[in-house]
């Protein structure tokens, strides 16, 4: 059994494996069914996740696709009321989708008990995540997050990530961060591209560095698209991708996922039937 440890001294276990509702206090995410345009509706659509099932919520206020720089206090006025309303009521634990070390502090004041960082982590931001004893979402990138850049070659995808998040998690150690803190997530879609995204998901349980929990975050991403479109210049739009994600999800939980970052509740219909059928040690 692994836990990861949450702020509030909030633990989750696994198995089974979780889902985390997808909210976006945005107005262009690349998919136009999780736009919550204000804090407001934010909170509506993340209650709304917790009624249909989900064990958890992630909240971000800034696209991961690329684009110009978001000041942190025009993503904090997004971001924190979000937070801060839906800790108060959605009685499940809440990620701050950020990598802003100044807009992650903010959201945990307001109650948000983990961090999702997609920029692979920094010195403040380990500090802030030791000093604090929140939950850390650790993701591989290559690079700054939302940057266009074309995705490198890779020899062996699994060992460069495993050896990646071997070195990463090391970095948080020695910034005091708790190994029972973080989870890894494998970051599809962000510097690899569709052979390695299905290298990556077919070998999932060898990224388990540490005996860290899993956590893929698949929902409806570019690469489900390119497959099924047959190319990556051609991929379907994120709204066609919803029977790919639930294959996906199977897939993931069935390689060992622990937590999926999933749109829909089809989705994690599809994760919890994976789960009772690979049964307990899933």
């Amino acid at each position: 059994m692994a836990i990861w440890r949450l702020a509030g001294g909030l633990e989750l276990s696994f198995p089974p494996p979780r889902a985390a509702g997808i909210v976006n206090v945005t107005t262009d995410s690349f998919y136009s069914g999780a736009r919550s345009g204000t804090p407001e509706r934010a909170i509506a659509d993340g209650l709304r996740l917790v009624e249909r099932g989900f064990d958890l919520l992630d909240v971000g206020a800034v696209a991961a696709r690329a684009g110009a720089p978001v000041p942190p206090e025009e993503e904090a006025a997004r971001l924190v009321p979000a937070i801060e309303g839906l800790a108060e009521r959605a009685g499940v634990p809440v990620m701050a989708d950020t990598f802003s070390p100044q807009v992650a502090r903010e959201a945990l004041a307001a109650g948000a008990a983990a961090i999702n960082d997609i920029s692979g982590g920094s010195d403040e931001m380990f500090e802030l995540v030791a000093e604090t004893g929140c939950g850390y979402v650790l993701m591989h990138i290559e690079g700054p997050p939302r940057v266009d850049r074309p995705p490198p070659a890779y020899d062996d995808v699994v060992a460069h990530l495993a050896e990646w998040f071997a070195e990463r998690l090391e970095r948080a150690r020695a910034a005091g961060v708790a190994p029972e803190q973080v989870v890894l997530d494998p970051g599809p879609d962000f510097d690899k591209g569709v052979d390695a995204n299905i290298e990556l998901l077919r070998r999932l349980e060898e990224l388990r560095v540490e005996g860290r929990p899993l956590f893929a975050a698949i929902s409806r991403k570019d690469f489900l698209g390119a497959v099924l479109a047959g190319s990556w210049e051609r991929r379907l739009p994120a709204e066609e991708r919803g029977h790919a994600t639930c294959a996906a999800a199977a897939i993931a939980v069935a390689n060992g996922a622990d937590i999926l970052r999933l749109h829909d509740r089809e989705a994690l219909d599809a994760m919890r039937m994976a789960a009772a059928i690979a049964g307990p040690a899933a």
